[in-house]
């Protein structure tokens, strides 16, 4: 019997599969492209741990580090980042003057200790998509905040949340008197309801960071913001933040009480948390004392709602 004809293999062909090459038929796994992130505060400490926070995330990369809104305008126009985190009140060039400059290069977030309610409403009117307070929220809510905002997805804190609903029944102030474009004026509109010094940038600063992007609207964050997809989990926030009330704790303690309930251990709390073992046990001891609990399974069931006759709500 004749043999067969051979075919000359096509150089171009991928390698057949074989027991030397058993994956030659699958395509190479996709890399992971890092969702790139600037940070912004003039606090070195605070700064270094959201970097390192952040940077040992697989899909995070810390990108720039700014200490003002001058540096990170001019980081975030360089790098093109997914999202900013920026402070509020920082030396130079604030984080509420240099907003309607960023929104238009990177979606923003603010992540500050400022709390007022006409500063979170100005962030929002400005174009920030998100508004987390220190204290409010625990390292994996952090990151997920930041996953979320790059698809346009807003996150607040509880304090924030508040302002914001304030604000949506028509009782907040500050965002109400500035009805005007951002972009019409390089001060950021009427900036009569913020604290002093917020949102307004001196001579030297404003030559040098705002040439490039005046000509840019920012986006309407308050829009997003009072979308019916967001409006319940605003509402949530707002609910959870009175629950908290009932037990008397501060912001810290309900953060470490929030941990605790998550299962982290003190010296889990004290890197999150940015503070030493010895002032989370005092904070502990605190808070077993409002919550009249003896152990940490006991607060937790009273902290989530599940000890016996107990009921989370707004009573």
């Amino acid at each position: 019997m004749p043999d067969a004809q051979q075919q000359t293999p096509d150089p171009g062909a991928p390698p057949p599969s074989s027991p030397q090459n058993p994956f030659a038929d699958f395509p190479p796994p996709r890399q992971t492209v890092a969702l790139r992130v600037v940070v912004a505060d003039d606090n070195p400490v605070v700064r270094a741990g959201l970097v390192a926070l952040l940077s040992g995330r697989a899909d995070i990369a810390v990108v720039a580090e700014a200490a003002d809104g001058r540096e990170a305008y001019e980081a975030t126009r360089a790098q093109r980042p997914d999202v900013v985190l920026l402070d509020v009140r920082m030396p130079g060039v604030d984080g509420i003057s240099a907003l309607p400059y960023l929104v238009p290069l990177a979606p923003v977030v603010m992540l500050t200790y400022s709390r007022e309610s006409e500063v979170v409403q100005e962030a929002l009117r400005r174009g920030a998509g998100g508004y987390l307070v220190h204290g409010e929220f625990t390292a994996d809510q952090l990151v997920a905040a930041v996953r979320d905002i790059k698809h346009g997805r807003p996150h607040f804190t509880p304090t924030a949340a508040g302002a914001l609903l304030a604000q949506l029944r028509g009782e907040g102030g500050g965002a109400a008197k500035g009805a005007a474009s951002v972009g019409a004026g390089r001060s950021g509109g009427d900036v009569s309801g913020l604290p002093d010094g917020l949102g307004e940038i001196d001579a030297t600063a404003n030559h040098q960071i705002m040439t490039s992007a005046s000509s840019f609207a920012p986006r309407d964050a308050m829009t997003r913001a009072n979308s019916p997809e967001n409006l319940s989990q605003v509402q949530s926030d707002v609910a959870q933040s009175t629950y908290r009330a009932r037990f008397q704790l501060s912001t810290r303690e309900a953060e470490i009480m929030d941990l605790i309930a998550s299962g982290m251990n003190n010296q889990q709390i004290a890197a999150t948390c940015f503070i030493s073992e010895k002032t989370v046990k005092n904070h502990i001891n605190r808070i077993f004392a409002k919550l009249h609990s003896t152990s940490r399974s006991q607060a937790a069931a009273k902290w989530l709602g599940t000890a016996p006759g107990s009921q989370r709500g707004l009573g």
